[in-house]
C-alpha cells in the first residue's frame, strides 16, 4: 500500500501545478482584462463546478444562511485578495508574488490573537520575527524601489491571512460544500459589480476563453489538492512542499517571461519558509504531547 507521504506528495503536485497554471493564465489575461473581469470569471467557473459536485454528492441541503454575514465577510477579504494578488501579477515578478504570499500564515499569526484569542508563543514570535526578515530580503527597501506591486502583493497576503482566519472559525459549524458555495457565488456578485461598474466588461474570446476557464479550474483544483494533502499527511510534511512553487514559478517565468532569477528571493522566501515550518513543527510537537 502507498504510504501517506508519497499520496500526499501526489496531491501537492496537483496543487502546486494548478497554483502555477493560474498565475501564468492570469498574467497572459492581464493584457485584455483587467482583475475584476478575470475574478468575475473564475468564480461563475467555480460557482458551476460547485454547484454541479454538490449536487452530484447530495450536499446542497448543508448550505444555511445562519453563517451568512460571516461568509461574507470572508469572502470580502478573499475577493479583495485574489484581485490585488492578480494585480500584482502584471507588476512584478511571479517568484516575487509567490514569496511575498507566503508570508500569509505570519499574518496569521500576528493576528490571530486579536481575532481568535490565540496566545502569541515564543515559537510563533520567533517565526513572525523569521518572516519579517524575509520580507526585507525579497523587498529589500532602499537598494530597489518598493513599486505598486510589491505594495498590492504584500496587501494580498494580509487579505489572505484574514480569509484564513475567518474560514477556521466558518469550519467549526458550517460545511466544505456551504463555505465553497458562499465562496464562489459571493465572490461572483462581488465580480459583477466592480467589473461593470462602468458598463463595460470584456467578453471572452475564443482565444481567451480556454484560459479563463483555466483560471477557475486550477483555483478550485489547488485548495481542493491542498485541503486533501492536509487530510492525508501532517502539515510538517505537506508545508515544505508547498513551498517548492517558489523554484518552479521562478524557473517557469524565466522561460515564459524572461524574468531573471533573483537569489534574494530565494533568500527571503527560505527564511520565511523556516518561520512557517518551525511554529508548524513546535505547534505539531505541542499537540503530540498534549494528546
Amino acid at each position: 500500500m502507498t504510504s501517506p507521504t508519497l499520496r500526499a506528495a501526489t496531491w501537492m503536485i496537483g496543487a502546486i501545478l494548478s497554483f502555477s497554471f493560474m498565475a501564468v493564465a492570469g498574467r497572459w489575461l492581464s493584457g485584455g482584462y483587467d482583475t475584476f473581469e478575470i475574478m468575475l470569471y473564475r468564480s461563475i467557473m467555480g460557482l458551476i463546478v460547485v454547484l454541479i459536485a454538490a449536487k452530484a454528492f447530495g450536499t446542497l441541503g448543508e448550505v444555511t444562511r445562519e453563517s451568512a454575514p460571516l461568509q461574507i465577510v470572508r469572502n470580502l477579504f478573499h475577493f479583495a485578495g485574489q484581485n490585488l494578488w492578480f494585480f500584482a501579477l502584471t507588476l512584478i515578478p511571479l517568484a516575487q508574488v509567490f514569496a511575498l504570499e507566503f508570508t500569509s500564515p505570519i499574518w496569521i499569526l500576528i493576528l490571530s490573537p486579536i481575532f481568535l484569542g490565540e496566545k502569541l508563543t515564543r515559537p510563533r514570535i520567533v517565526a513572525a520575527v523569521l518572516g519579517f526578515i524575509g520580507i526585507l530580503l525579497v523587498t529589500r527597501p532602499g537598494a530597489t524601489p518598493i513599486n505598486i506591486g510589491v505594495i498590492a502583493a504584500a496587501l494580498s497576503a494580509i487579505c489572505f491571512a484574514m480569509t484564513g482566519m475567518l474560514t477556521k472559525r466558518l469550519t467549526r459549524t458550517e460545511t466544505l460544500t456551504c463555505i465553497m458555495l458562499y465562496l464562489t457565488a459571493v465572490q461572483a456578485v462581488f465580480g459583477l459589480i466592480c467589473a461593470g461598474y462602468d458598463g463595460d466588461i470584456a467578453l471572452p474570446t475564443f482565444e481567451s476563453a480556454p484560459l479563463l476557464a483555466l483560471v477557475g479550474l486550477a483555483g478550485l483544483i489547488a485548495h481542493v489538492c491542498l485541503t486533501k494533502a492536509l487530510s492525508i499527511a501532517p502539515a510538517t510534511v505537506v508545508m515544505p512542499m508547498d513551498f517548492t512553487r517558489l523554484p518552479m514559478i521562478a524557473i517557469i517565468a524565466m522561460f515564459l517571461f524572461g524574468e531573471p532569477l533573483d537569489i534574494w528571493v530565494f533568500a527571503g522566501a527560505a527564511l520565511i519558509f523556516a518561520g512557517n515550518y518551525y511554529n508548524i513543527l513546535s505547534e505539531t510537537r505541542k499537540a503530540q504531547v498534549t494528546g
